[in-house]
């Protein structure tokens, strides 16, 4: 299960070391860790990160096969999740260690800033091959952070990503060697740490507006 660790100002929220899939337990416990990280008023920021191959492969679809009468909850608590990253009023990165997929590369979207590994892993969106469409909030999600032309290149084709061509497209912001993702990625965010939380979570609630309404609003 997720784990958050404190390296002031930086909190390191740590995924874990499988797929990270996002259980209904899982989801609680990084909403309570995003708590933390927004409690009080000293300088914060956020670095999330995985272990091993994986950063996130999305959707839990065990547990949702198995809970098909819960699937319209699931679904808006996946975008709750989404749309609080997308808005935390303390900068964000995903440090993108290994493989991010489907609703997991839409959480690292949600960052402010995206840093991946540069020897292995996928950034990818595979909808269009799992017959899966986008929600809108989902798709406005993406498109509020993309070009047009890699939303395109991204959302319809299903193609897999490594770094240099997930940086080139702009899907992600930096790359960096494993044993220096973590360092890196924190360093893109702690020199912005001491932001106000009020002014920065307004400013993101406004240019995130349209993505945000959509993510709440029941699919």
């Amino acid at each position: 299960m997720p784990e958050l660790k404190h390296q002031e100002p930086v909190y390191v929220l740590d995924f874990g070391d499988d797929e990270n899939r996002f259980s209904p337990e899982w989801l609680q416990s990084v909403h309570s860790a995003l708590d933390t990280v927004t409690a009080g008023s000293a300088p914060a920021a956020l670095v999330t990160v995985g272990g091993g191959k994986f950063y996130s492969n999305g959707l839990d679809l065990e547990w949702l096969m198995a809970h098909g009468d819960q699937a319209g909850q699931y679904v808006t608590e996946v975008q709750e999740l989404f749309a609080r990253v997308l808005t935390l009023p303390v900068p964000t990165v995903a440090a993108l260690n290994g493989h991010a997929f489907g609703a997991g590369a839409m959480l690292a979207m949600a960052h402010d800033f995206r840093v991946m590994r540069e020897d292995r892993g996928y950034f990818c969106f595979p909808e269009a091959d799992i017959n899966i469409p986008f929600t809108p909030g989902m798709a406005a999600l993406i498109q509020g952070k993309v070009t047009p032309a890699a939303a395109v290149a991204s959302m319809t084709t299903g193609r897999r990503f490594g770094a240099p061509d997930a940086r080139e497209l702009g899907l992600v912001d930096a790359v960096a060697a494993e044993s220096k993702l973590l360092d890196e990625a924190s360093d893109v965010v702690r020199g912005l740490a001491g932001k106000d939380r009020g002014t920065l979570g307004a400013i993101k609630s406004t240019m995130y507006a349209t993505a945000v309404t959509a993510l709440r609003t029941t699919p």
